[in-house]
């Protein structure tokens, strides 16, 4: 069993990069990906397999709502965010884009601030370079805000019910961590992406998107977060056996596997209410971290590259070497301050 999982985990990470025909075709390959996981772990049963029918359900609605509200209010939506967007410093609008959807993805959630970081992306005319980096630096954002409470994604919500924690807690626990961390991602936004010069006129990722273009985003989400429950699931007897008995400050750095799996799947396992506060801090900033680095890693990531065309490889070039200086900072945080 661990060799055959550790196959699909080489797989996972390194065929997106390096195979053009699976870069193309993500969602197929994790999807096979994932079924391969839950055989080779025996997990893969009718209970399973229902529940991978049902996870996906809430996102791929909200993602076919607003596509559908996108290209109905294409023009007033345009208008307003260039309005802002004029209305003060180019580079200071694009900080508080970065810090204020990672602030807010905790009370309106994660799906959502993905949502509205695309529109907004969408509707600026900015060079492919800065694209990438304002939605990649936005998920960082978005993924580390949206833990701060048990509304904001997966993995907060599992946190708080296994430790029987009350509606504040990760916000005590980690809010003095992520804050931070968020204001940084919207600091780095106003630094490394340039605006173009010409801003009038429609943007062109969002004019002529039919409807059969927005249905198939949508059923592509749909394959994706599959995939993700599968491969969570698969993995799951893997970690129960191999990591949960690792010092924290190990898990922190394994936890970098949630670039490619569900966090919310690893939280979950390796998480328990026995444990001390330092040691839940340091798996939770782990998995949160990484969580930005690639595209499964996390549903708003899966949600922007769909919608902006952004390939593994592109979001890998620039997501990786962020992800991988925020872990070594924070690993420095913990180690000194616990």
């Amino acid at each position: 069993m661990i060799l055959g999982l550790t196959i699909i985990l080489i797989l996972v990470l390194f065929l997106p990069f390096t195979v053009k025909i699976v870069e193309h075709n993500l969602e197929v390959f994790l999807f096979i990906m994932g079924i391969a996981a839950a055989i080779i772990s025996q997990v893969l049963d009718g209970p399973l397999f229902m529940k991978s029918l049902l996870d996906p359900i809430h996102i791929t609605l909200a993602v076919l709502i607003a596509g559908l509200l996108f290209k109905w209010l294409q023009v007033p939506l345009e208008k307003g965010i260039l309005g802002m967007s004029k209305a003060m410093p180019f580079r200071l609008f694009l900080a508080l884009v970065v810090i204020i959807l990672g602030l807010i993805s905790s009370v309106i959630t994660a799906i959502i601030a993905a949502i509205v970081l695309v529109v907004v992306v969408s509707v600026l005319r900015l060079d492919r370079q800065s694209e990438i980096r304002l939605v990649i630096l936005a998920c960082f954002s978005i993924g580390l805000g949206a833990a701060l409470t048990p509304i904001g994604e997966p993995l907060s919500t599992i946190a708080v019910s296994k430790l029987n924690a009350d509606f504040f807690y990760l916000l005590r626990l980690i809010g003095p961590d992520v804050i931070p961390a968020v204001l940084a991602f919207g600091i780095l936004a106003a630094i490394l992406v340039k605006p173009k010069q010409d801003t009038d006129g429609l943007s062109a990722s969002l004019n002529g998107e039919s409807y059969g273009e927005i249905l198939i985003r949508s059923l592509k989400v749909y394959l994706f977060v599959m995939a993700l429950t599968l491969l969570g699931a698969g993995f799951e007897p893997f970690i129960e056996q191999y990591l949960l008995g690792l010092s924290p400050l190990i898990l922190y750095w394994i936890n970098m596997i949630s670039a490619v799996l569900d966090n919310a799947t690893l939280a979950a396992a390796e998480i328990s209410p026995r444990m001390d506060a330092p040691t839940i801090k340091a798996i939770l900033l782990g998995l949160l971290i990484s969580g930005g680095m690639l595209i499964p890693g996390n549903i708003p990531n899966i949600i922007a590259a769909g919608k902006l065309n952004i390939t593994s490889r592109e979001w890998a070039r620039f997501g990786v070497p962020v992800g991988l200086i925020a872990m070594v900072v924070y690993f420095i945080i913990i180690l000194i301050f616990g």
